[in-house]
């Protein structure tokens, strides 16, 4: 029994030691497995799959590094690009981990290409935020086959081997967009060809390079509203149908092109090469600009209409609506503000260029000289009353705009693009010389010019593509180098809508000047010249009652002397006789 005990004994010591050490082989592995699945949960949580063509939103938190995956790549799929947008703040996409030179790129708009190697069906890239804020923004992959050009394959010029990114810099006249050349399509593992060995037809050199513009709606700085153009043209085909083709470059050109800015308006760039041998093409990476600054505090996107730009212009727009129905009925109004426009235009355009003053300064000092050239303009009829001399301002007036809007026409910008800014002036005299000087041509130019400030005037609220009818002419004035840009301006909605107004405005005002001055004088007198004839006219007729009228400083003097003479007591001065 004893023996039987300690046997028992030692056998149930022994079960429970083989007890705990078999726990113990089954809990290691459920707890490495634990771990393995938090650690599996933890990168996807830090992993983003893209499917191609598909746009995948991402938000990158601070100091956080996203891995984007492509995975079941095709065989037929030589090579790859991933596109990644941001409304403002710039993202970092890079082919490794650790972002460095030559392997990244930081930007708004950024994209890598990734030649694929035989057999290769996934491949990651890597997002961040450099800048220490959370980003968000959109990104797609889009595969091309190895008769497909390859964008920025034979790129000499920026950071990246291949570089199929579309470089912008923007200032207050000009947007200039720049991108490396592109190379012919390969297979996979197969030697890229040399890009600058031979100019022959089998070589990159027969590349064409489309260049395409597409306008976001106006008066609109959302995110979404970018990201939904971004959708609309990210690759070949969708680019063709909703953007416009702006120019052809070969691959001799430089390999950039030069467009307008217009503050505050969203544009879309893309460059699409095209392989007219295979009849293939590729995108590079589309590129924004709003031509302003979402960071500044001043003159930033947000805050666009300077206060002194908004006083300024809706005074000359009240001032535009007076003239359009009543200026010639007022004559001296008219000139007044006719004066003031040609000296004002004339000397911010002078000030600007040959000083560095500021804006707000040089808007003043132009504002103070068109106030004394509108009077200059006046006194001018007032004194020598030629009506013809004040109409020859007017008439100029009415030949710029008349100029500027034909210049502001598909034809006309093309024109002017390939000419001095000079040239306006030739123009505007051509129009200037078929008016008539009569009083038609000047309500018509009371009309046209004061309907258009009020268009002026509404610009500097909301934001409308008719301002650049003039604001083209005086940025070429301004920059030598602006006559070598694109110019072009979207035209949508409102821009319909101020055209109307501009018409109704215009057409209303001329009928109703028309039709109140049909029994009027032509032009009303000089009154320097009446005064004269009046004063001619009372020394020849003795009978006017007013000819016997003491000279005007007799009378002031007259009238000067009777409140400094003491008053004499009333009666009879003479003595009386006894």
């Amino acid at each position: 029994m004893i023996l039987f005990s300690s046997i028992s004994k030692s056998s149930v010591v022994k079960s429970t030691k083989q007890r705990r050490n078999m726990s113990r082989w089954i809990l290691c592995p459920l707890l490495q497995l634990l771990l393995l699945v938090c650690e599996v949960h933890a990168q996807v949580e830090n992993r983003v799959i893209f499917l191609p063509g598909t746009f995948q939103n991402v938000s990158l938190s601070q100091n956080e590094t996203v891995q984007a995956v492509v995975s079941r790549i095709p065989s037929e799929v030589a090579f790859i690009t991933l596109q990644f947008h941001t409304q403002h703040r710039n993202a970092t996409l890079s082919y490794t981990r650790m972002a460095d030179q030559g392997h990244s790129l930081t930007a708004v708009d950024s994209g890598l290409l990734s030649a694929l190697q035989p057999g290769q069906a996934s491949l990651s890239l890597f997002l961040s935020s450099p800048g220490g804020d959370a980003v968000a923004g959109t990104g797609v992959i889009l595969p091309y086959s190895s008769q497909d050009p390859v964008p920025g394959a034979c790129n000499m010029e920026f950071d990246l081997d291949i570089d199929p990114n579309v470089y912008i810099r923007y200032n207050l006249y000009e947007t200039t967009i720049r991108f490396a050349p592109a190379n012919l399509g390969y297979e996979r593992g197969e030697a890229p060809l040399a890009c600058d060995q031979t100019m022959e037809a089998n070589t990159r050199w027969r590349l064409r390079y489309d260049v395409y513009q597409y306008f976001l709606p106006e008066n609109d700085l959302s995110e979404r509203s970018l990201f939904i153009g971004i959708q609309a043209v990210a690759d070949v085909r969708r680019m063709a149908e909703n953007g416009k083709r702006v120019m052809t470059l070969s691959s001799s050109d430089l390999s950039m092109a030069v467009f307008n800015s217009i503050p505050g308006q969203g544009v879309i760039y893309s460059v699409i090469v095209r392989d007219p041998l295979r009849n293939t093409s590729a995108s590079y990476i589309p590129v924004h600009t709003y031509a302003c600054s979402f960071t500044s505090t001043l003159d930033g996107c947000q805050t666009l209409g300077k206060v002194s730009t908004k006083i300024f212009f809706t005074v000359a727009g009240l001032a535009g609506l007076f003239v359009c129905f009543v200026g010639h009925r007022f004559f001296k109004c008219e000139l007044f503000c006719m004066g003031f426009s040609f000296a004002a235009f004339f000397f911010f355009v002078l000030i600007t260029r040959t000083t560095e003053l500021d804006y707000d300064i040089c808007l003043a000092v132009s504002a103070v000289i068109g106030v004394v050239g509108g009077v200059l303009l006046v006194m001018s009829w007032w004194r020598f009353g030629s009506v013809m001399a004040c109409i020859v301002v007017v008439g100029l007036m009415l030949g710029f705009l008349t100029a500027s809007t034909v210049l502001f026409t598909p034809l006309g910008r093309k024109q002017l693009s390939q000419h001095d800014p000079s040239c306006l002036v030739s123009v505007a005299r051509r129009c200037y010389r078929s008016q008539p000087i009569l009083v038609e041509g000047n309500i018509i130019t009371c009309g046209v010019v004061g309907a258009y400030a009020v268009i002026l005037a509404v610009n500097a609220y909301i934001y409308t593509s008719l301002s650049y009818i003039t604001l083209n002419i005086l940025k070429r004035f301004l920059n030598n180098s602006y006559s070598a840009a694109f110019t072009d301006v979207p035209f949508q909605t409102i821009d319909y809508v101020m055209i109307t107004v501009w018409v109704v405005l215009g057409v209303g005002g001329i009928v109703l000047q028309l039709y109140r001055e049909r029994s009027r004088p032509f032009f009303p007198p000089s009154p320097y010249l009446m005064w004269q004839q009046e004063r001619e006219r009372r020394k020849t007729n003795v009978l006017d009652p007013r000819h016997h009228f003491a000279p005007l400083p007799n009378r002031l003097l007259a009238r000067v002397r009777q409140f400094t003479k003491r008053a004499e007591p009333a009666g009879e001065h003479t003595p009386l006789l006894l």
